[in-house]
């Protein structure tokens, strides 16, 4: 039987280069794999596909009686509405365990560090198979985009470790010119859609029993958006009335400033000042030093909704 590999919804660099680069592994392994997606993935992700010389990865939105290993994610609301009846053969992931379940014993690797492809590249090297150069330029990539070129608060020594180590096997001696290279391309938001911008990369979360969702742009400079923050602003409110939402916030990353902008769409505004002790002005909070959804954003909104 096929086994597909895919990451959350709204997939970023890591969910579709660590989707590749397992099934990679795994094929080598004996274990034929796939790697898809659940959605179009972002300009960022397939600029580094070209780069390297990759497909962009089918799209697939049903998995009932499949097998399949899951990249990036373990919670349910990221993942297809029929997760619960696939087969579950392994999760990868770098995020706080989710509520994923399985009848039968799973591959699991989770660990505390900034990117799921710093654990592949340690998987790699634990079943002693080689990592292709092209390979090794994806999650590269990938390493640099969710740790903000090392400088969000989820980078640990392991991430600069195993950059450094792929960037070796890919040929690539310049990560900060390589890291902007990426960012410059997911900063262009000229001509694209509202919706798609607000969804580039995010994230429905369970908190408290409510549901609360967590967008992020990541941009070289915020002023790059303030043609369109005002629509983003609008459609956040839409986004929330639309899915029966809590709360919908979105991040505007400045990855030179090291801080973000708040955006905001909440039936108890409170919450804000309550989760980060900042009072929101005109609409929008802003956080300095938070680069980091994962770590910077959600434990403390958890905290907040939960007392």
């Amino acid at each position: 039987m096929a086994v597909y590999i895919f990451g959350h919804k709204s997939p970023d660099s890591d969910t579709v280069c660590g989707a590749i680069a397992l099934a990679d592994l795994k094929s080598k392994l004996g274990t034929a794999a796939t790697p898809v997606t659940q959605e179009k993935i972002n300009p960022e992700s397939k600029f580094i596909l070209e780069k390297y010389g990759f497909s962009v990865p089918e799209i697939m939105t049903s998995f009932a009686g499949k097998q399949v290993m899951l990249v990036d994610f373990s919670d349910l609301a990221q993942g297809p509405a029929d997760l619960a009846k696939a087969d579950i053969l392994a999760i990868v992931d770098h995020h706080k365990l989710g509520d994923v379940t399985t009848p039968n014993p799973l591959e699991c690797w989770i660990w505390p560090v900034g990117c799921s492809c710093t654990v592949l590249k340690s998987m790699y090297d634990f079943a002693g198979v080689e990592i292709p150069k092209n390979i090794a330029g994806i999650m590269l990539c990938a390493i640099l985009s969710d740790t903000v070129i090392f400088k969000s608060a989820t980078c640990t020594d392991k991430d600069k470790e195993a950059a450094k180590a792929l960037a070796t096997i890919a040929g690539e001696d310049n990560l900060d010119a390589l890291g902007m290279e990426m960012f410059k391309v997911k900063s262009a938001v000229a001509g694209t859609p509202v919706r798609e911008l607000v969804m580039r990369d995010y994230k429905d979360f369970n908190m408290s029993n409510k549901k609360v969702g967590i967008g992020q742009l990541e941009v070289i400079d915020l002023a790059i958006l303030d043609d369109v923050k005002e629509a983003l602003a609008k459609d956040i409110k839409v986004l929330k009335e639309e899915g029966g939402r809590h709360s919908v916030f979105l991040l505007l990353t400045d990855i030179m400033k090291e801080g973000s902008e708040i955006l905001f769409a909440c039936d108890d505004p409170a919450i804000l000042e309550k989760a980060f002790g900042a009072t929101p002005q005109n609409g929008t909070v802003w956080l300095p030093g938070v680069m980091s959804r994962k770590k910077q954003v959600v434990p403390y909104l958890e905290k907040a909704f939960a007392g």
